[in-house]
């Protein structure tokens, strides 16, 4: 049996990066190349200096990205904690006023 330990290994990939700094959007989404798949608990380094976007504008720039991919142990651990971990993304707000 593999070791659930070790470190599942790294990956080096050409990436599209798409940033947009305008009054209706501001998001940064990377594409990677060649169909490669990220799994639960991988995690992607975008490499280069930081990608500055002026107001109103969007930007596309080609870089190159490292995969670190989960072990077996982490991509259990992900599993299993993720929905804890998506309650955190969510905003609640109550207020006494009635609509």
């Amino acid at each position: 049996m593999l070791n659930p330990f070790a470190p599942a290994g790294r990956q080096d990939v050409m990436c599209t990066v798409h940033v947009v700094n305008t009054f209706d959007n501001l998001a940064a989404h990377v594409e990677l190349d060649d169909g490669v798949k990220i799994e639960p608990g991988d995690e992607v380094l975008v490499h280069g200096k930081p990608i500055i976007v002026p107001y109103g504008e969007t930007m596309i720039e080609r870089r190159k990205a490292t995969i670190t991919r989960a072990n077996w142990l982490e991509k259990r651990w992900v599993k299993l904690t993720g929905d804890l971990e998506f309650m955190e993304l969510l905003e609640f707000s109550f207020s006494g006023e009635e609509l």
